[in-house]
């Protein structure tokens, strides 16, 4: 292999893991968690609608608690009684993609189409499948005018854990301004949305959606303590 070949790996490795490190772990740039004053906190949901997204619906009414759909294509096509049913609660509707798909399995015409994609008119944000980013990302997404949503606290319902252990655990990260990520989909998550919007409640904490926490772009402070919880905390 000649040093021209050589270069261009090196320099597509670089390109990858800034993508991976800035992008993904600290987030620079990307809008993360709100105002860590107040009472508010954001809870989201990922890859739905879903079989489950009757469920939580159900959740939030009794809680009086708003959220925030990331939702994809397949999904919205495969339940559109459920998306339609979301909407009408007057949750927020945004974008998790036209595939679920991790941006570096993507070639660049079909991350734009992955990004382009939106699930209502309205839809503004964006949050990669798995937080994922690839070199073009952040370019793609300016380009199509969306903002890239992440979360500061993960439910982590898509492990094999109990809701008691998964709301505790979840519970423990909260602060006000947080921004909760969640999935609709896994059998555990109403029941671990219950306990922790019990918990919430006996704090004085209120779910809303993230067009009213607001959500604030991530710093290169905040940045460096999210690269710390991602891989060092």
């Amino acid at each position: 292999m000649n040093l021209g070949w050589r270069g261009l790996l090196f320099g597509a490795g670089l390109a990858v893991l800034a993508g991976e490190v800035l992008g993904r772990a600290a987030g620079v740039g990307a809008l993360g968690s709100g105002p860590r004053t107040g009472h508010k906190v954001a809870l989201t949901f990922d890859d739905g609608p879903s079989e489950r997204t009757p469920e939580l619906l159900r959740v939030l009414a009794k809680h009086g608690a708003q959220a925030t759909f990331f939702v994809t294509q397949p999904a919205c096509e495969a339940f559109p009684e459920a998306l339609a049913d979301l909407q009408a609660a007057g949750h927020q509707t945004e974008s998790h993609g036209r595939w679920h798909t991790h941006a570096l399995l993507l070639g660049p015409v079909r991350e734009w189409a992955q990004i382009a994609w939106q699930p209502v008119p309205a839809a503004k944000l964006y949050r990669p499948p798995y937080g994922g980013h690839s070199p073009l990302t952040r370019l793609f997404a300016s380009l199509l005018g969306r903002q890239i949503a992440l979360w500061d606290t993960e439910g982590r319902d898509w492990r094999g854990e109990r809701a008691a252990e998964l709301a505790q655990h979840t519970a423990q990260r909260v602060q006000a301004g947080s921004v909760i990520l969640l999935h609709d989909g896994p059998a555990v998550t109403p029941e671990l949305l219950d306990l922790l919007l019990q918990d919430l409640a006996s704090r004085g904490l209120q779910s809303v959606r993230l067009d009213e926490l607001p959500m604030r772009q991530i710093g290169w402070d905040d940045g460096l303590r999210r690269l710390w919880q991602s891989y060092g905390g």
